[in-house]
């Protein structure tokens, strides 16, 4: 245990059987998941390493108040132009420079394969309107599952988007420095379309056909074979970094599969929320995580499932990013795991 902002943080370890993960309570954060032995995340040893003075690091952490981008730190509620801070060139990202990635949630309720969490942001936090209280739940089940449910409630009108940001190498993080990256990691997603962006990562507001792009994923591949394709958006991200608008988000059928031929271990990435954003581990710097080893660009990606970027700036029905008093928020991914 460890102290952080007056509150004892720590790591919790959890089991089903069939997978182990280890939470902390310091940005509710993944810290290590086992599947047949194998940690498949990146992360520090300490607790203290994942303090923002030590690493600012996203890795394994509960985002919020709004995950990924809003442009220019600014959007409008009842007429009102709300300014956040823009610590990602002209933009506010992930809820901020002080986000949930680095605030301690208090411990709900915790038992041998679930730990219950959960966070009371104050009006005016980070810059953004409304108390909000959001809890995260992380559960482990028999047949290799890690289900998150996200809830959140607000008093006066605001935006939410939450989304856990673990980097997955699906070869093992705990073998080799510096590990392996992840271009033989072969992935499917289940969408027609994507989100361009501007050189600044902000959505230009309409939706493009994956088809004929290095982007379609409809059929699995590798997700090496087109990364360094001589094409736009993927000079902007440095690879990808981009939001795919999946067809059927349900908790009954996957909408991403991912898989390594190394180790045989896959998950299935089943949710509700109506996006996800795919991203590379472009600008891993080779910062030294747990057990000494090297993190290198491409040593993990991220499998985000949210609301799309910069929502509340949009007219997107199936994606606003809005939190209001009356509808309280509620989302829930489930990351399935397999080895063969």
């Amino acid at each position: 245990m460890s102290t952080y902002k007056g509150k004892k943080v720590g790591f919790y370890t959890l089991s089903s059987g069939a997978i182990e993960a280890v939470i902390t309570n310091f940005g509710a954060r993944i810290v290590s998941l086992r599947v047949g032995g194998v940690d498949v995340v990146l992360g520090f040893d300490s607790i203290d390493d994942y303090f923002p003075q030590n690493h600012a690091s996203d890795f394994g952490a509960i985002i919020g108040r709004y995950a990924n981008r809003i442009a220019k730190g600014r959007f409008a509620i009842d007429w009102d132009v709300v300014q956040l801070p823009r610590n990602n060139g002209p933009n506010c990202l992930h809820g901020g420079p002080d986000g949930w990635q680095y605030q301690p949630f208090d411990v709900l309720e915790v038992s041998p394969s679930a730990i219950r969490l959960v966070i009371v942001s104050p009006d005016g936090d980070n810059g953004f309107p409304g108390t909000v209280r959001a809890e995260v739940l992380y559960s482990l089940s028999a047949d290799g599952a890690l289900r998150i449910d996200y809830s959140a409630a607000t008093d006066q009108p605001t935006v939410i988007n939450l989304t856990n940001h673990s980097y997955f190498n699906l070869n093992g993080t705990d073998k080799t420095s510096p590990l392996t990256d992840i271009h033989n990691h072969t992935l499917r997603i289940d969408a027609d379309f994507y989100t361009p962006t501007d050189n600044t990562a902000i959505p230009l507001g309409k939706h493009m056909p994956v088809d004929g792009t290095p982007f379609d994923f409809r059929s699995a591949k590798p997700i090496g074979r087109d990364i360094a394709a001589n094409h736009p958006q993927l000079h902007i991200g440095r690879g990808y970094d981009h939001n795919f608008v999946l067809r059927a988000p349900s908790l009954d059928n996957p909408s991403v599969f991912l898989s390594s031929p190394a180790t045989g271990i896959s998950i299935e990435v089943f949710t509700t929320a109506p996006g996800i954003q795919l991203y590379t581990g472009n600008f891993l710097d080779g910062v030294r995580g747990k057990g000494g080893i090297a993190y290198p660009v491409r040593s993990a990606v991220c499998l985000e499932t949210q609301q799309y970027p910069d929502s509340p700036n949009h007219s997107w029905p199936e994606s606003t990013g809005r939190l209001m008093p009356d509808h309280p928020f509620s989302s829930t991914t489930i990351f399935k795991f397999s080895q063969q």
